[in-house]
C-alpha cells in the first residue's frame, strides 16, 4: 500500500469515526465510556495522519 493510499484510508476512517461519534451523541442511551473510547480512537487516527504528513514533509 502506498503512503498516499494509506493516508487516504486513515482520513476515511477518521471521517467515519466522526460520523459515529455524532450519531452516538444523538442517542441519550449512549454510554459515556463508549463515547470517550470512540473519541480516543478518532484522536489516535488523527495523530497517525499528522505523523505521516510530517514525515512526508521531512522527506521532501
Amino acid at each position: 500500500m502506498s503512503m498516499q493510499s494509506h493516508l487516504a484510508e486513515l482520513e476515511r476512517r477518521h471521517a467515519e469515526m466522526e460520523r459515529k461519534i455524532e450519531n452516538a451523541k444523538l442517542h441519550p442511551s449512549t454510554d459515556s465510556l463508549e463515547l470517550a473510547g470512540m473519541k480516543r480512537q478518532k484522536l489516535k487516527i488523527k495523530d497517525e495522519i499528522e505523523r505521516i504528513r510530517q514525515d512526508g514533509v521531512t522527506l521532501h
